[in-house]
């Protein structure tokens, strides 16, 4: 078992030194950290350039409003108006209306309001002031209740005083709106979408980095064996322990791709506060996502590399590894079309057990929040089971058909030497 384990890490040391130095790698892990480097900081400035705008808008926009002699009740309400209507209303008092509206045309005044506080006339050059109306009409209609309370010898503040105390008696008849939102009650709107954009990030990253490290595995498999490469290492190690080191060793390449973009993604979001979610619970995350990341890429490259052993050239290889691509692009989709709307629907939360899915739709799941920890525990568990398997039947199938070149090696005639 030492000299296996020995064997297993010396080739897998030999693919990891290999592949960290290339250019391919280097240029490929500096261009993804930049792009997860620039999501937070372009919605950091975005939300800034928003702010600014709001405040222009509301001192520039600023209504023009003149009023008459005979309708200087309303002056007061109206300027009441100004900062919470916007644009905001900026009150002239004019000498009558023919005045106002002279200055209306010359455009000094947006419009001018006369008539009486109950019946009040708003005269405009153009009908494009809603928020004015708005205002004139609910002021109108409040002087018109105090006069016709005035007129019935009610005192209007006192009526306006005690209709406010009343209260709505609210009796709910069906479950609680935390009950009816199940695990995630209790979560904030704010938190709920920063979990929804860190299981969509992790997800796809998951999806791309499983991608791209089976492809390594399937395009290195092929390599030896059409270089003969193969034979000559198989005459001093077996061929379970020469898989075993591929699979160990481009593993280990693509994790620390994959912790790199992570650890960096979450730094430049907490740093410009884009991400404001506790800093154990994003770790949380994050090791869920490694953890899956490990057990699918077991599960995936291990088909992969018993798949591609099939073939002796490059021309070959997209043929035996298409069906294995469909298992992860399948899982990729369901994912991110279905778990975000109902990420604890009864078929989300069971494909997201079944080995082949799990890698994608677990982490997404925990992402959102709310799965009990009897799931998460269960879809590890059926996983390593699942890979176990795959690594006994793949090592079998790898074992048979690597030394088989020429002609593709059919599935079934491997599977019989096995």
């Amino acid at each position: 078992m030492k000299r296996t384990l020995h064997t297993v890490w010396l080739v897998a040391r030999r693919e990891l030194q290999t592949r960290v130095r290339t250019r391919a790698f280097v240029l490929g892990t500096l261009l993804m950290a930049l792009l997860v480097l620039a999501f937070p900081v372009v919605m950091l400035f975005a939300g800034a350039s928003n702010a600014p705008e709001d405040d222009l808008s509301a001192s520039d926009s600023t209504t023009r409003l003149g009023i008459t002699p005979s309708a200087n009740g309303l002056a007061e309400s109206l300027e009441r108006k100004a900062g919470v209507d916007r644009p905001a209303i900026s009150i002239r008092k004019v000498a009558d209306t023919e005045m106002g509206k002279n200055l209306v045309h010359e455009g000094e005044l947006d419009g001018v309001v006369a008539g009486t506080p109950t019946a009040p006339e708003l005269f405009v050059e153009q009908h494009v002031f809603p928020h004015l109306e708005r205002a004139l009409t609910t002021i109108t209609y409040n002087n018109q209740l105090d006069a016709e309370m005035s007129d019935a010898g009610l005192d209007p503040q006192a009526v306006r005083d005690r209709a406010g105390q009343g209260e709505v008696a609210i009796i709910s008849m069906g479950q609680s709106q935390d009950a009816a939102d199940g695990p995630m009650a209790g979560i904030s709107d704010a938190e709920k979408a920063q979990r929804l954009i860190i299981a969509m990030i992790s997800t796809f990253l998951l999806y791309m980095f499983l991608i791209m490290t089976g492809q390594m595995i399937a395009q290195g498999v092929v390599e030896e064996k059409s270089s003969r490469v193969v034979e000559v290492l198989l005459a001093t190690i077996r061929s379970t322990e020469l898989m075993a080191g591929k699979i160990v060793g481009i593993g280990i390449t693509g994790l620390i791709q994959f912790a790199v973009i992570g650890v960096l993604g979450f730094a430049a979001a907490t740093a410009t506060a884009v991400l404001t979610l506790p800093t154990f619970t994003v770790a949380g995350l994050l090791g869920w996502a490694v953890l899956w990341f490990l057990l699918g890429f077991t599960l995936y490259a291990t088909m992969l590399a018993a798949a591609s052993s099939l073939v002796s050239r490059q021309e070959d290889l997209q043929s035996v590894i298409t069906p294995v691509i469909m298992m992860l692009i399948v899982p990729f989709f369901v994912g991110v079309s279905v778990l975000p709307n109902n990420p604890d629907g009864t078929a989300g939360t069971v494909l997201s057990m079944v080995p082949g899915f799990s890698p994608m739709l677990m982490p997404m799941r925990v992402a959102l929040g709310g799965v009990p920890l009897w799931q998460g525990a269960l879809s590890v568990v059926l996983s390593l089971v699942a890979s176990a398997a795959v690594l006994w039947l793949g090592g079998r199938i790898y074992s048979n058909a690597v030394l088989r070149t020429g002609a593709r090696v059919r599935l079934k005639d491997a599977l019989r030497a096995s």
